[in-house]
């Protein structure tokens, strides 16, 4: 049976939680591998809610491991409290059911807070990203420049202060230069030592626990965060995340070999949503951005804040199957286009006078294309809730087909509403 990557094809919040929690029962492992609590997903079963931030889909159900692997950054103080929140809904984060990698970078709180001070001073200056201030790009500096502190080092005590102290050496020079007080070892060693006692039960050598699992015959499925238009390479630059999300991250993410993926799925949005700033070229600043952004509950999971709306982006999705190498889509919301009389699809742009299909990589030129759209007639009955496509009114049907055609990948889920059950399947991403 082929292991399992789903990766988002558009900006993020395609319904992944979802189709993640769908897919978890056919599978016997859920893996994180990139990322951070900056990226949400909302899970509906049996009317229950759970909506989850860090910790993998599969959690939320029995009898499945789920791990955080090495390429996500993980701020453990907001783990203790989304556990917490967990076992208030009945569900039991336990070290048996969650492994946590070691060498996975530590959030802390001055990592949270430079993101604030960037994110401030930036927005003095016209050139904020528009981060969720969590933490997570500071995390990930830390990360590349060698500096961090990682969740093995907080069962080593005796060299702990040392990483902390050259921590603090580079912090509080950015601190001093931005006007803001030095960072204390004291406070750091304290946010520290209080919390090891909670994370450090869930440590594991990941990349063995994944190769016996695999050697076992197991399914794994990799759940990535974000979407492909927010990779640090491959995104909306510099209005991107701070990681790659792209499917290859899956591999280098968790300790696996690339072999040891069989299939990409990659969720896909039945229109364009986008949080934060940057380009967005099918944006729809009027009535019909209201109705999708109304219709579709469009807003983040994490932040609260309100996800621009626009109509389905064929271009930047045709991009995203190319890099990730996606071999079907999930489809989402489709019933949110219910009733209307027409909807639009980009089909390319127009960049300076000529006729392009794909997304510029330069900052200037993304801000500068224009879609170019193809009409279509919508459909007045429903596909809220259908389980068949014989569910489906025959133009709700046409637009799958054409996007598939557009896109040049097959729809292997189409979802029709957040529950679980709601999920029309059509090619079994797990079956070789």
């Amino acid at each position: 049976m082929a292991n399992v990557v789903v990766v988002g094809s558009q900006w993020g919040d395609e319904g992944k939680g979802k189709i993640v929690d769908w897919l978890s029962e056919r599978a016997d492992v859920v893996v994180r591998f990139q990322g951070g609590h900056n990226a949400g997903h909302t899970l509906v079963v049996d009317g229950k809610v759970y909506k989850l931030s860090l910790l993998p889909s599969g959690v939320v159900r029995q009898g499945k491991l789920s791990i955080i692997g090495n390429g996500v950054v993980f701020d453990p103080h907001a783990f203790v409290a989304e556990a917490a929140k967990l076992k208030a809904q009945g569900v039991e984060v336990t070290p048996d059911r969650l492994k946590i990698a070691e060498n996975t970078a530590l959030i802390l709180s001055l990592h949270r807070e430079l993101d604030g001070f960037r994110e401030d001073a930036a927005s003095n200056s016209g050139t904020k990203i528009g981060t969720t201030r969590r933490g997570i790009g500071p995390a990930y500096e830390d990360k590349v420049g060698r500096r961090a502190v990682r969740v093995m080092d907080l069962a080593d005590l005796e060299t702990l202060p040392v990483k902390v102290d050259r921590l603090l050496t580079h912090h509080n020079a950015l601190r001093r230069g931005l006007g803001h007080p030095e960072a204390t070892h004291e406070a750091i060693m304290q946010e520290l030592t209080s919390v090891a006692g909670d994370i450090l039960p869930y440590m594991d050598r990941v990349w063995k626990v994944l190769d016996d699992r695999r050697r076992a015959g197991e399914r794994i499925l990799f759940e990535g965060a974000q979407g492909t238009l927010l990779d640090i390479d491959h995104g909306t630059y510099p209005f991107v995340t701070s990681s790659n999300t792209v499917a290859g991250q899956a591999a280098a993410g968790s300790g696996v070999g690339p072999g040891a993926i069989g299939y990409v799925l990659g969720i896909t949005k039945a229109y364009t949503t986008r949080v934060g700033e940057g380009p967005f070229p099918t944006e729809q600043k009027n009535e019909i951005g209201e109705f999708l952004g109304t219709r579709g509950h469009e807003f983040g999971v994490v932040t609260g804040r309100k996800r621009r709306c626009g109509w389905f982006d064929a271009v930047l999705v045709r991009q995203a199957v190319a890099v990730n190498g996606i071999k079907g889509i999930a489809l989402t919301k489709l019933d949110v286009l219910d009733g209307l009389d027409e909807i639009k699809v980009c089909t390319a742009y127009r960049l300076d006078g000529e006729t392009i299909d794909y997304l510029p990589a330069s900052q200037g030129a993304q801000a500068r294309v224009e879609p170019v759209y193809e009409t279509l007639e919508g459909w007045k009955g429903t596909t809220a809730g259908a389980r068949s496509w014989n569910d489906l009114p025959a133009q709700a049907v046409k637009y799958v087909r054409y996007i598939e055609e557009l896109i040049g990948a097959p729809v292997a889920l189409l979802s029709t509403s957040p529950e679980r059950d709601d999920t029309i399947l059509v090619t079994d991403p797990f079956q070789d």
